[in-house]
């Protein structure tokens, strides 16, 4: 299995290899490997997730086992663009209703863990009622301290075993629902794993995300650092100051990609 995670691969930043360059390959790619019943994850890397990688090695081994990671994050993008990458930048949160209104036409139970369980029951509603078809089978809402190697962990696995679920939607914040993901790829066979970041709560308004305008020209940080700056300035401080160090790791491949494009 994880040998398959790293074929055709395009790029890497910092060590992390990313294969979903766009949101319908990334769509197209999930919904085939929960039609063949794989077990798989699905990991969205922006700068936030680079600068952890650096602190927690089980964090890093969860992205190496991910089927899937897609280019969560402008920098990101704009690096991969540098090295000759043609990619696109998609979102856990992007990714939920495009592939809800895919598991309602072919058949896909679907299972969401995370957030709170008022959230979760206004999620499951709305989606339930805007894509036809669409069995969501389950739902928990783990507490605030969840711990992906505890008892509570072990329970959360159960439950969407028990459901029959084959995508279950992991909204726990990095690198709890990474790490947890990365677990459950032994122990339930068959699901896919998509962390999702706090996808759930846009869809049930209990968050707002950043307007589609400023999503597109690349200051949904801005907007949401503006909006609650005591908890995000120091995260975005930390996130700029790993810039320089990640354009001079990449340095070789954008070498590489104008020698070629050159020659």
């Amino acid at each position: 299995m994880e040998s398959q995670a790293h074929e055709s691969r395009d790029m890497t930043v910092d060590g992390i290899a990313i294969n979903i360059l766009s949101m319908p390959e990334a769509v197209s790619s999930i919904v085939s490997a929960a039609q063949t019943g794989d077990s798989f994850s699905v990991c969205t890397l922006n700068l936030d997730h680079v600068a952890q990688l650096q602190q927690r090695p089980d964090f890093r081994a969860a992205y190496r086992r991910a089927r899937f990671v897609t280019a969560d994050g402008f920098p990101i993008v704009a690096l991969g663009r540098l090295a000759g990458t043609k990619i696109e930048r998609t979102t856990g949160a992007d990714l939920v209703e495009p592939l809800c209104e895919q598991a309602g036409s072919k058949n896909i139970p679907v299972y969401l863990l995370g957030s709170n369980r008022l959230t979760l029951h206004r999620t499951a509603r709305r989606l339930a009622s805007r894509f036809k078809g669409l069995q969501i089978v389950g739902y928990d809402a783990p507490g605030g301290n969840f711990d992906p190697y505890s008892d509570e962990a072990d329970r959360a696995i159960e439950g969407i075993r028990k459901s029959g679920a084959r995508l279950c939607f992991v909204a726990l914040g990095a690198p709890r629902q990474e790490i947890f993901a990365a677990r459950c790829l032994d122990r339930l066979p068959g699901v896919g794993l998509l962390c999702i970041g706090a996808a759930l709560d846009f869809i049930a308004h209990t968050q707002n995300r950043a307007p589609l305008i400023t999503q597109k020209i690349g200051l949904e940080w801005a907007w949401r650092m503006l909006r609650d700056p005591r908890r995000l300035g120091p995260r975005y401080a930390r996130c700029m100051s790993i810039v320089p160090r990640l354009v001079a790791s990449s340095i070789p491949q954008i070498v590489n990609a104008r020698t070629r494009k050159a020659a």
